[in-house]
C-alpha cells in the first residue's frame, strides 16, 4: 500500500536536512498495536509495518531513518558491530524530539523494545531517562523467579525464511547477528535446544 501522505514528508523533510538521498519508503499494516520497521542501505529502502498505534508509526520511521543517516558502523574481525550503539542514540534521539514525540514518549517507545536503549538515554542526558533506568531495574528485581524447561529437544539447525527473518526449521527460532554468520560458515550443521522459561513453583 502507499505510505501515508505525513509519513513520505517527514521521510524528505529529515532527508533534505541532512543533505542526503532520500530511500524509497513501503507500508505496510499490521494487526497489532506496535510497528516494526527496517532500513535497508544496500537497497535503498526503508520498510514500515505500522501498527494501530499512530505515536508509535511516528517513533518506528525515524527510528528507521536513524539508521538511514547514522554513519555505517566499521566492522573490526573479531568485535561485534554496534547495531544501536550510542552515535546511532545520538540521532535517533534528537529525531524524535524534533518531529514530534516527547522525551517522556520516545523513552517509552522506545526502550519497550530494546530495553538497553535506557543506559544510551541516561548517557546522552536525555530527561527521564535516569529514572526510567531505576524503574525498569526494580521491575527486574520484582519479576518472580523462573525456571527453564526443553520444549523442542536438540536438533540440526536447517536454515529457512520467514518473511525478512532467517528463521531454524525445525523450531522456527530466529537466527540473527554473529550466530547467523556462524551458522552459514559452518561445515557441518549446527545443533540447538528450544527451551521456554516457566514460573518456579514455590
Amino acid at each position: 500500500m502507499r505510505a501515508p501522505d505525513w509519513a513520505a514528508a517527514l521521510v524528505a523533510d529529515i532527508c533534505a536536512e541532512a543533505a542526503v538521498a532520500p530511500p524509497r519508503l513501503t507500508w505496510r499494516q499490521r494487526s497489532a498495536p506496535h510497528s516494526t520497521g527496517v532500513a535497508r542501505r544496500h537497497t535503498g529502502v526503508i520498510s514500515v509495518r505500522a501498527g494501530e498505534d499512530p505515536l508509535d508509526q511516528r517513533l518506528t520511521l525515524l527510528h528507521e531513518l536513524a539508521h538511514w543517516l547514522a554513519p555505517v558502523p566499521v566492522r573490526r574481525r573479531g568485535t561485534r558491530t554496534a547495531h544501536h550503539g550510542r552515535d546511532f542514540y545520538r540521532i535517533a534521539f534528537e529525531l524524535y524530539r524534533r518531529h514530534g514525540l516527547g522525551d517522556a514518549d520516545a523513552l517509552r517507545l522506545e526502550t519497550a523494545r530494546y530495553p538497553s536503549a535506557l543506559a544510551h538515554a541516561v548517557a546522552l542526558g536525555i530527561p527521564g531517562a535516569v529514572a526510567a533506568r531505576s524503574a525498569h531495574r526494580a521491575s527486574l528485581r520484582a519479576r518472580p523467579r523462573r525456571r527453564w524447561r526443553v520444549l523442542v529437544p536438540e536438533h540440526p539447525i536447517r536454515l529457512g525464511r520467514d518473511g525478512r527473518w532467517h528463521v531454524c526449521t525445525t523450531c522456527r527460532q530466529r537466527i540473527v547477528g554473529r550466530h547467523l554468520v556462524r551458522i552459514r560458515r559452518a561445515r557441518r550443521a549446527l545443533r540447538h535446544v528450544l527451551m521456554v522459561a516457566e514460573p518456579a513453583q514455590a
